[in-house]
């Protein structure tokens, strides 16, 4: 019986021994997980931090964009009335020019009648069609972006 008591008091130390070493070990991983969570958290913050410098810079480009398609919009207009004032200079002067082809023919009856010069006509209708593009151009960068506020 002593034998047996002897041989339980072996089997409970070697439990024993084996249970700490768990412990040991269990310990360990214990702390490589904590180390683990601290790196986990300074990578957030990290995360926070990259976050909220993109949101303001985010809040600078919309509002540098808004400055921008202001401007752009009165640059815009004022290069309508331009074209505006052009056409109608231009539509004068064709009608001046027109006016002193009369004059000058009248004064010259042997000379063949004078063409009306073609490029006046063509300024008009080169400035006419800059003023459409700016219109076009006006419309799909109002409507295309969908960040005008």
């Amino acid at each position: 019986m002593f034998q047996y008591g002897f041989l339980i008091e072996i089997m409970v130390s070697v439990l024993l021994l084996m249970t700490i070493l768990y412990c040991v070990r269990l310990n360990n991983q214990i702390r490589l997980l904590k180390a683990d969570e601290q790196s986990l958290r300074a990578t957030i913050a990290e995360l926070i931090t990259a976050t909220e410098i993109a949101e303001r810079a985010i809040g600078g480009l919309k509002a540098t964009m808004r400055e921008g398609e202001q401007t752009l919009g009165e640059r815009i207009k004022r290069t309508e009335a331009i074209s505006g004032d052009l056409a109608q200079q231009l539509e004068a002067g064709e009608v001046l020019l027109s006016r002193l082809v009369r004059i000058t023919e009248a004064g010259r009856p042997d000379a063949p009648p004078a063409a009306v010069p073609p490029r006046a006509q063509a300024l008009a209708a080169a400035a006419q069609a800059l003023a459409e593009r700016q219109k076009a151009r006006l419309r799909s960068t109002g409507s295309g972006n969908g960040l005008a506020a």
